[in-house]
């Protein structure tokens, strides 16, 4: 499955919103989205998709399959309460997100990781039958 994985995101276009701060490709790397609509979630996409290369990614089927391999401890309680209470977590809920995206990062990078990928519901449906789920994140660690 992980080969499958590289071979359809290397061979994909993808989308990228610029981050509201020039210095978050050094904090949290670079976030992408595997369709226009998807990106405009985060804010205006590039007109241009761009084409990436990765060869080590971690990936899951939700943030705490992901959240698993990167803190196999009490740090997962912490961040399904932070999911869990959504928007009502803090007033300053963007800040508090963008700080696990960094965290995960700076783990993800450490443990030799070269993108975390998070895929939608069915993602591991399609990954079995070769073919490229419809919902992809992709966070490319080496930018």
């Amino acid at each position: 499955m992980k080969e499958t994985l590289i071979n359809k995101i290397n061979n994909s276009l993808w989308w990228h919103v610029p981050p509201r701060d020039p210095e978050a490709y050094k904090k949290r790397g670079k976030f992408f989205a595997s369709t226009f609509n998807q990106a405009e979630f985060y804010g205006r996409p590039n007109d241009v998709p761009e084409k990436v290369s990765i060869s080590n990614p971690l990936y899951g089927f939700s943030e705490f399959e992901i959240v698993k391999v990167l803190f196999p401890d009490e740090t997962v309680a912490e961040f399904e309460t932070f999911l869990s209470a959504g928007s009502d977590y803090k007033e300053s809920w963007y800040e508090e997100r963008i700080r696990w995206d960094a965290k995960m990062y700076r783990k993800a990078r450490e443990m030799g990781y070269d993108a975390i990928v998070l895929f939608g519901s069915n993602g591991r449906k399609y990954l079995e039958k070769n073919r490229k789920p419809h919902s992809i994140e992709l966070n490319l660690l080496n930018v």
